[in-house]
């Protein structure tokens, strides 16, 4: 696999975490993936074939080009030939300035860009497809985007902030806590959140504290399971290995394998 990321134009630094392409030539036979949660929304572009996404009912093939929801339980994927992929990963607030309908409704799942955008969402679909470099599909996608940056008010700079927190401290502050650092009510902040990222900050924070684990695990920065879930601040081993199995699908001890591939790769940058 080969994946580079890119940084986004300073005008969308607030809503745009990066920017990354991600090619690979056909497995046979093809290996399913998990993608981890990990608090942002994306914009997906499949130049090369698509994608076969698992549910609870069975599959389905992924659009072409699509914008996923936040992810609050992991996402089984598989390819169905040549990975070809562009993709803009949003701030955990990003999308909301572009959204056309509420976030949290968006929650596990994927909007083609026509449902969002309609006809200019199809445009910028086949302009990306047919673009020959990353450099013409990051300033074709800047181009639309900040064609659509709803005025600054968009921006929740309380929900900024608290996210901003929530990532200094890995996910290891209580609610209730940063709820007095923001001088915010719980509930206001839980509305707050449900608007701009559709997630809760108490999801947020264990997303990102579980994000912080699965780095640790990626980098062998431990020396037991105990002190894996004592330096994430856990309750105990069986808080950490529930809450590692709700994310990621799997155990502690089969994160290494080959299903965990793409989200050993993001967590890598």
């Amino acid at each position: 696999m080969h994946y580079q990321t890119f940084e986004p134009h300073k005008d969308l630094a607030a809503c745009i975490r990066c920017y990354w392409t991600l090619e690979s030539p056909a497995e046979n036979p093809p290996k399913r993936q998990t993608i981890v949660p990990d608090g942002c929304m994306e914009m997906i572009f499949h130049y090369g074939d698509l994608y076969r996404q698992y549910t609870e009912n069975g599959s389905l093939i992924q659009p072409r080009c699509f914008v996923f929801g936040q992810l609050s339980q992991p996402l089984e994927i598989e390819p169905t030939g040549a990975t070809g992929i562009f993709s803009v990963r949003f701030n955990p607030d990003g999308f909301l300035p572009f959204a056309t309908m509420a976030v949290k409704d968006m929650e596990n799942r994927a909007f083609p860009l026509h449902d969002l955008f309609h006809e200019d969402g199809e445009t910028l679909a086949q302009n990306i497809l047919h673009a020959g470099s990353v450099t013409e599909r990051i300033s074709l996608t800047e181009s639309f985007l900040s064609a659509r940056l709803k005025r600054t008010e968009t921006i929740d700079r309380i929900v900024q902030s608290t996210v901003d927190t929530i990532m200094t401290a890995n996910g290891q502050l209580p609610v209730g806590k940063i709820s007095e650092q923001m001088r915010v009510h719980r509930r206001n902040l839980e509305r707050r959140f449900e608007v701009a990222i559709g997630l809760s900050p108490k999801q947020l924070s264990r997303i990102v504290r579980m994000q912080a684990a699965l780095k640790m695990l990626l980098n062998r920065q431990f020396s037991s399971l105990t002190t894996l879930a004592a330096e994430g601040e856990y309750y105990d081993q069986s808080h950490f290995i529930k809450d590692f199995k709700e994310f990621t699908g799997c155990t502690p001890g089969e994160f290494y394998g080959d299903n965990l591939k793409m989200s050993a790769l993001f967590l890598s940058k």
